[in-house]
């Protein structure tokens, strides 16, 4: 199963993936007969999202879900008079959510965009920023949507090589560019960058937009939203689907400049104006104005986060310093490609990336404790049995 065009996950046999997953072809498949097809359609290299099993009792380890509950509020907020007026448009501004997440983060109401998820919000941003005569700049191992963007929307791009330890070495971005972005923490290493050098950038970098992606910043690392206000061409992009656990609603946000959000708004309203729907932004509303179960999940899975590396290191795995709700680790006793294959037998799904210089890591993501507790088990038996 092709994951982008620089992502690929390994599958054991037709039988062993078909007790896991009912459909063994990706959703972006090419058919046989595409004469209908335009010519950046037939070029495309879509992005293909991580497996979604069609069964239960498996310990799913592999797309970076919360392992938690939304909040408690969130559910209390979806009342019946909610329901009924699903017969109605929602708020195409989507004003009171907007307000909510400046409220949130300190910022004014028009420096706030918000969209169906962050991929649509970076969508809009590669649109509305990137298609410059420069080509744009982001690292060789990165978010997968990136390059995909790049081939939707005809935008030139380098990929500039993360060091030898697998940091962003923002230094070499200080180079002309039609605009720069990066998530930090990156995924799928889990390393973030300090705000220090991410201004340092900023200070060099003043004529071209520059997007920090903060898919993950809830689990360990610093917000630059401190540096919005300071510097018009910064644009921070994060999500809910994450630390607030609603990856199925599909809630992301910008917050930048006056100016980067009114460009976002135009490229919005000229495709969808109705981008977030009722139960979306009610949802939402409700996960970030709950800050202490948010803080109290986000603690958990970093605590989790901690234990699993000590236990993994004491089998002799090495593992990358995270930031994020996910690991990515190497082990010592089997290929990363090998135990991908035997925790799948075991009904543990996690992801492999078959990528020069991280294809012996395996990327895995943090969940219960208890879930946790099975990986561990489980790779100990494998290692037992050599």
């Amino acid at each position: 199963m092709v994951l982008s065009n620089s992502e690929t996950i390994v599958i054991m046999s037709s039988e062993s993936k078909s007790s896991i997953s009912e459909s063994s072809t990706p959703i972006s498949a090419k058919p046989n007969n595409s004469r209908f097809w335009s010519e950046l359609v037939q070029e495309l290299e879509p992005y293909v999202p991580g497996e979604q099993p069609k069964i239960q009792g498996l310990t799913k380890l592999n797309t970076n879900e919360n392992p938690y509950p939304p909040s408690p509020k969130v559910v209390a907020a979806i009342t019946e008079d909610v329901i009924d007026h699903l017969r109605l448009y929602p708020d195409p501004s989507s004003g009171r959510l907007k307000n909510v997440i400046a409220n949130h983060f300190s910022v004014s109401q028009d420096s706030v965009f918000v969209g169906n998820g962050s991929d649509e919000v970076l969508a809009f941003a590669f649109q509305a920023f990137f298609q410059q005569s420069a080509a744009i700049l982001f690292p060789d191992i990165t978010y997968g949507f990136y390059p995909v963007y790049c081939g939707l929307y005809g935008i030139d791009s380098i990929e500039l090589p993360l060091a030898d330890d697998f940091t962003i070495k923002l230094s070499d971005y200080e180079q002309d560019n039609g605009g720069i972005i990066f998530p930090n923490p990156n995924a799928p290493t889990g390393i973030a960058i300090g705000l220090a050098a991410i201004e340092a950038l900023l200070q060099k970098n003043t004529d071209r937009v520059v997007i920090v992606d903060e898919a993950y910043i809830d689990f360990g690392s610093e917000s630059a939203v401190a540096l919005v206000e300071r510097y018009p061409n910064l644009l921070v992009v994060q999500t809910l689907s994450k630390s607030r656990s609603l990856a199925g609603v599909r809630v992301g946000f910008a917050i930048g400049s006056p100016e980067l959000i009114a460009a976002l708004e135009r490229i919005k309203n000229s495709f969808n104006p109705y981008s977030i729907d009722r139960i979306a932004e009610l949802a939402a509303i409700a996960a970030i104005e709950d800050v202490d179960y948010f803080e109290s999940c986000c603690q958990k899975v970093i605590a989790t986060r901690e234990s699993t590396v000590e236990q993994l290191q004491a089998l002799g795995f090495d593992i990358l310093p995270s930031a994020a709700n996910f690991i990515m680790a190497k082990p010592s006793v089997f290929s990363a490609k090998e135990l991908f294959e035997a925790l799948r037998e075991a009904k543990i799904l996690v992801r492999y990336f078959s990528k020069p210089r991280i294809e012996q890591y395996l990327r895995i993501t943090i969940g219960t404790d208890e879930e946790m507790q099975i990986l561990v088990e489980v790779i100990k038996a494998i290692q037992s049995n050599v």
